[in-house]
């Protein structure tokens, strides 16, 4: 049977980074809500903070939407499925329109999203340092590819009235609808760091001024109403929503018998770098998730029997995390047992030795360290042997992202054989239950992560 699903719908771009994407993209998801209706946010590609925001600005989970990592073919059904239910969806972009993963043409971009989405494109242009050349600007970035609409401009860091009447003149002449014009003003900056902007669990009071500043700047600067018509002019789309259930009988997962374990993931604001479909999938699996906060409680979940660790900025809080031995403790006793334990980037360097000197879980024998050079960008990779997330041999696509080094970057069972780009090389820890890897992966692209790693886990009752 064929699934139609009619929802208006938006996809923010911008012709590079820097552009103010997140301003505007972040600010109309909060305007709109403001409107009472109830807003579906997304984000194009495997950046884990701008969500943050944007949940903070709707009340719903910011989801990520990566060809890369998922696949085109997953695209339309996980925006089939967070937009469930709502009036209207916001796509923010990736970097610059046009921009995708390196040396593989359009892949992972943001325009080749909004084609999958058959959605108008609104081109938020930094007018600050011109005035007639947006018009050839513009023009390009609306002529380059026909199968991307731009459906009108909003015009960023506009200096004067002055200022905005030669955009103005210029867009009107090129034929492209000015559909916003957001004057210069420090109100609604975020503070960032050396991996982007600061996650709102680190900083929620200052966040939601933030949110709140960037919805009216948007609501004062904007034309919601066309805004509205342009996202209602979005074709119906086809694709059935993803679901985490049907995604795991697909793949071959058997169905969830038994007591329900208890499957503790970290939280918090040293652990802010999570995909809202693995909690999904590890409940569909049969799992009970139960979150934690490594800086603040010194105990595990009760009967916790299986423990996820994702990204953040552990490096942040490196002293408070090695001052809660307690928890440290219990951390390391579990994986010393059997249990299993998934553990990406950050979590990698929480199971770790030391970090930066400070004592950590002591899990792996290793040691890591901040540097100054940035590790950015998507890896391919394969299972080297078999772990609690995969068996030997599943091929898998990753995103990489962080300033520390560890070492030994790989124990004598690794996690992952990355095969490209670059020369072969592994990666990642994999001893007893634990699976630990700097890689980060979208559980979506492969649901077994979650049944696997449930069936391994100690049941409620169970000795540990």
């Amino acid at each position: 049977m064929v699934t139609t699903l009619r929802i208006p719908r938006l996809v923010v771009a911008a012709p590079s980074s820097g552009s103010g994407k997140t301003t505007v993209a972040t600010g109309l998801m909060a305007a709109f809500t403001g409107r009472g209706l109830a807003v579906s946010p997304h984000k194009a590609g495997p950046d884990y903070i701008d969500p943050g925001y944007h949940a903070l600005a709707t009340g719903r989970p910011g989801r990520n939407l990566d060809a890369y990592l998922c696949g085109t073919e997953l695209l339309g059904p996980l925006f089939a499925h967070g937009a469930a239910g709502a009036d209207l969806a916001v796509v923010e972009g990736v970097m610059g329109l046009y921009d995708g993963a390196a040396g593989q043409g359009e892949l992972a971009s943001t325009a080749q999203l909004a084609k999958k989405l058959r959605a108008p494109v609104v081109l938020v242009v930094d007018g600050s340092s011109q005035s007639r050349s947006v018009a050839a600007l513009v023009h390009g970035f609306a002529s380059w590819d026909p199968e991307v609409r731009i459906g009108g401009v909003i015009l960023n860091k506009v200096g004067s009235d002055r200022h905005e009447e030669l955009l103005r003149e210029a867009l009107d002449e090129a034929g492209v609808d000015v559909l916003g014009v957001l004057r210069r003003t420090p109100q609604a900056a975020t503070p960032s760091r050396h991996l982007g902007l600061v996650p709102v669990a680190e900083r929620e009071p200052d966040a939601v001024a933030a949110v709140a500043a960037m919805a009216e700047q948007v609501r004062a600067g904007c034309d919601l109403d066309a805004l509205w018509a342009l996202a209602r002019s979005a074709p119906p789309l086809t694709d059935a929503p993803w679901d985490p259930a049907e995604a795991l009988a697909g793949a071959g997962a058997p169905p969830p018998a038994g007591p329900r374990p208890v499957v503790a993931v970290a939280g918090g604001a040293a652990f802010t770098f999570s995909y809202a479909e693995h909690a999904e999938l590890l409940t569909a699996a049969g799992a009970e998730v139960v979150p934690f906060d490594p800086l603040r409680d010194e105990r595990l979940p009760e009967s916790a029997g299986a423990l996820v660790i994702g990204g953040g900025f552990p490096e942040v809080y490196a002293l408070e995390l090695s001052a809660n031995a307690a928890l440290r403790a219990e951390v390391a006793a579990l994986a010393t047992a059997g249990a299993p334990v998934a553990a990406e980037c950050a979590g990698l360097l929480y199971l770790a030795r030391e970090l930066d000197g400070a004592p950590m879980c002591g899990v792996l024998d290793a040691s890591a360290r901040m540097t100054e050079r940035l590790t950015l960008g998507y890896r391919d990779a394969v299972a080297v042997g078999d772990s609690v997330l995969a068996p030997a041999g599943t091929r898998v696509s990753g995103h990489e992202f962080h300033r520390t080094r560890l070492e030994p970057g790989a124990g004598t069972g690794p996690a992952w054989g990355v095969v490209r780009p670059g020369p072969p090389r592994t990666e990642g820890f994999v001893q007893g239950g634990v699976h630990a890897s700097y890689l980060h992966v979208h559980w979506a692209a492969l649901p077994t992560a979650a049944s696997r790693l449930v069936a391994r886990a100690v049941r409620p009752g169970a000795a540990v």
